[in-house]
């Protein structure tokens, strides 16, 4: 599992858990951070947004078709 590889600051455990919304608040919370270049984000005007990409619950299931075959 990934996050027991990874530490994360609470904000970021509740982006990964909670979706979308953390993210966004994580995100905007961010904003003022310097990156390790130093420049913040919005310093180099980059909205919050802009890396905002759509979280979508992947599932693995088992395959519904034989295997060869589409």
């Amino acid at each position: 599992m990934m996050l027991a590889n990874i530490p994360l600051t609470d904000d970021e455990r509740a982006a990964v858990d909670d979706g979308q919304a953390a993210l966004g608040q994580l995100l905007e919370r961010l904003t003022d951070v310097p990156a390790p270049a130093g420049p913040t984000p919005r310093q180099i005007g980059t909205p919050a947004t802009a890396t905002l990409l759509p979280i979508v619950d992947v599932t693995r299931r088992p395959r519904q078709c034989a295997p060869g075959k589409p």
